[in-house]
C-alpha cells in the first residue's frame, strides 16, 4: 500500500529526486544493472572515464564500460551520439582526450600510454568490408597471418572458410562475390589472427533489407562458434536487439543505459532510451488512492514497475507502446481520441491516435482490424506486464 504519512512521503520524494537526478532515471532503475551471467573472469575490454574531444566539441563524454569474454556488446544510438568515436578509441584510430582503455588487462590508452592500432590485437570489420580486390578469398583471409608458416596458414584459412560456410569460394576474387559473401570473408579475415576483441562498424549497413536480416543471424552464429569477444556499433535498434548479449544505448556522447536487449527495451531507464527503442508514448497522470488518472482512464498503481517507491499525489509519466493499447471505434461522446494516421505493415496496422486530453499514442492491431481515418475511438490499456514510468 502507498503511504500517505508525511515522513514516508518526504523520504520517498527524496529518493525519487535523488534517482531522477541521474539523467532522469526513475527510482527502480538502480535495480537494472546487468552483466553477463558467465562473466566470472576479469573483463577482456575495459573503458574507464573515456572522453574524446575535437576542439570545443566533446564527442565522447566520460564513458565507462566492461566487456567480457565471448560477449557481443553493441553501442546503439542516433547519428552523432559518439558510438563510432568510442569504437575508434578502442581500435586505436583515435586517442582519448581523457580516461583509460585496457585490453586483456593491459592499458592501451591512458596513464601516459598510447598503443598504436597495429599493436592492439583487435580486428575490425568495416562498413564497406575493405577486401583487397586484387587478392583471392584465401589470400584476403591469410593477409593478417604474418607469424604463421605456410602449413599453419593454409589450415587456418581452411578452418575459417568452413566456419563462414565459404569453403568452395577460396579461389574467387571479391568482385565475384555477393554482398553477403563479402561480409563473411571480411569477418573471416578479421578473425584469422584470433584478436582479443573484434570490432564491427555498422556491419550490415551496405546490405539490402532481406539480406541484412539473414546476415545478422549468420554473424552472431559465426562469432559464437568462434568464441570471440565482439563490440559492434549501429543505429538500427532491431539489429542491436536481435544479435547482442548486451546493448549500450548512447546519447550526446554518454551511455544512457547498459543491459540485455530485453532489459533496455522493457525497462528503459530514461525517456530517451524508451523513445529510441520503438514507438513510445507517455501517459501523464497523478497518483491518487492507489491509481493514476490518465487521458485514457485510471491505471492501477500495482501495474507500475516498482510502484512502492511512488508517493501519493506524485506526477508520473507511464510508458506505453503500441502493443500495450487497443483502440475500439465508438461514438464521439464516448471517445478518448481520434485516429489521425495508420501504418500498414503486412501482418498488422499501427494506428496513431490523438487524444482529446492532449498528446498521442499508437495502437497495434491485427491486419483485419481496419479502421478509417478520423474515426473516434476509445483506448484501452491491455498490457499484462509491469509498466515503466518516470517521475515528472
Amino acid at each position: 500500500m502507498i503511504s500517505t504519512d508525511p515522513a514516508d512521503m518526504a523520504r520517498a520524494i527524496d529518493k525519487t529526486n535523488e534517482t531522477a537526478g541521474n539523467r532522469g532515471a526513475p527510482p527502480w532503475a538502480a535495480e537494472t544493472d546487468e552483466r553477463p551471467t558467465d562473466a566470472t573472469a576479469d573483463p577482456v575490454l575495459s573503458l574507464s572515464g573515456v572522453t574524446k574531444s575535437f576542439g570545443p566539441e566533446t564527442a565522447v563524454d566520460d564513458v565507462s564500460l566492461d566487456v567480457y569474454s565471448g560477449e557481443l556488446l553493441t553501442f546503439l544510438g542516433p547519428s552523432g551520439c559518439g558510438k563510432t568515436t568510442t569504437l575508434r578509441t578502442i581500435a586505436g584510430l583515435d586517442e582519448p582526450t581523457q580516461g583509460r582503455i585496457s585490453l586483456g588487462g593491459e592499458v592501451v590508452a591512458g596513464d601516459g600510454l598510447f598503443v598504436p592500432p597495429e599493436r592492439r590485437d583487435v580486428g575490425i570489420v568495416f562498413q564497406n568490408f575493405a577486401l583487397f580486390p586484387h587478392l583471392t578469398v584465401r589470400e584476403n583471409i591469410a593477409f593478417g597471418l604474418t607469424d604463421a608458416d605456410a602449413t599453419e596458414t593454409e589450415a587456418r584459412v581452411d578452418e575459417l572458410l568452413a566456419l563462414v560456410e565459404m569453403s568452395d569460394h577460396g579461389a574467387k576474387t571479391p568482385d565475384q562475390l555477393s554482398g553477403g559473401q563479402k561480409q563473411r570473408i571480411a569477418l573471416a579475415r578479421s578473425l584469422a589472427p584470433e584478436p582479443k576483441v573484434l570490432l564491427l562498424d555498422e556491419p550490415f549497413s551496405n546490405l539490402d533489407v532481406r539480406l541484412r536480416v539473414k546476415m545478422r543471424e549468420e554473424v552472431r552464429r559465426i562469432l559464437k562458434e568462434a568464441g570471440v569477444t565482439a563490440v559492434s556499433v549501429t543505429h538500427d535498434q532491431e539489429e542491436a536487439l536481435s544479435i547482442s548479449d548486451r546493448v549500450a544505448v548512447m546519447n550526446n556522447g554518454q551511455i544512457e543505459q547498459v543491459g540485455s536487449p530485453k532489459t533496455v527495451f522493457e525497462r528503459p531507464e530514461s525517456k530517451f532510451v524508451a523513445s529510441f527503442l520503438g514507438q513510445a508514448a507517455f501517459l501523464e497522470g497523478e497518483l491518487s488512492d492507489g491509481s493514476v488518472e490518465t487521458a485514457i482512464g485510471r491505471v492501477d498503481a500495482v501495474t507500475l514497475e516498482g510502484y512502492e517507491t511512488v508517493y501519493d499525489r506524485a506526477s508520473v509519466d507511464i510508458l506505453v507502446r503500441p502493443d500495450d493499447l487497443r483502440a475500439t471505434p465508438v461514438t464521439p461522446d464516448l471517445a478518448d481520441g481520434v485516429i489521425v494516421s495508420r501504418q500498414y505493415v503486412g501482418p498488422s496496422f499501427v494506428y496513431r491516435i490523438e487524444l482529446d486530453a492532449g498528446g498521442a499514442v499508437h495502437c497495434l492491431h491485427n491486419h483485419v482490424d481496419e479502421f478509417d481515418l478520423d474515426q473516434p475511438v476509445s483506448v484501452e490499456l491491455t498490457a499484462d506486464h509491469p509498466m515503466a514510468w518516470y517521475p515528472r
